[in-house]
């Protein structure tokens, strides 16, 4: 039975947490510039997934590795345990490094989308999306936004078929 189950996990983690394709009919951003993005992004939104269920307060670090890669330091607290989840991972870009699309691990060797499709100019707000409509996130530097731009943010998603309803909101 336990085989079994290991066995439909990693299947499952293949088939659906494998791909690091942007989902049909949208676009990561273009003319991105890394080295604006490194540094501390908190979670303001998210479509709920199972491994970041139950975790309130989370953000993400990114620095640049010695071999070209992005460094990613996910951390979030969980209530239920009163402690810090953390977890250490590592991407890359997919095609071009001016492109906001990359492939990230946490769970060597499957690697899952990381793909920014809304950014302001001041690289202070993000909307990143992985390989389907199931995995949402908005970033911000500060651990809230004006409520206006998070509308728009959330405005944004669903005009690109994001469900509204399943976004939990932080702040």
């Amino acid at each position: 039975m336990r085989v079994k189950s290991i066995f439909m996990f990693l299947s499952m983690l293949l088939l659906n947490g494998c791909s690091v394709k942007v989902p049909k009919d949208i676009s990561p951003v273009e003319k991105f510039d890394l080295s604006r993005y490194l540094g501390e992004w908190h979670e303001v939104a998210r479509i709920d997934n199972r491994f970041e269920k139950g975790l309130s307060k989370v953000s993400a670090n990114y620095s640049l590795r010695d071999d070209g890669g992005v460094k990613v330091v996910n951390r979030g607290w969980n209530s239920e345990s009163k402690k810090w989840k953390e977890s250490i991972g590592k991407a890359y870009f997919v095609e071009s490094s001016d492109t906001g699309a990359l492939k990230v691990s946490f769970f060597r060797p499957f690697y899952g989308g990381y793909n920014i499709i809304k950014l302001d100019d001041n690289y202070q707000y993000s909307l990143v999306v992985g390989p389907n409509k199931d995995y949402l996130w908005v970033l911000s530097r500060t651990p809230t936004m004006p409520p206006e731009l998070l509308n728009e943010y959330l405005s944004f998603a669903s005009n690109h078929g994001f469900d509204r309803q399943r976004i939990l909101i932080f702040q």
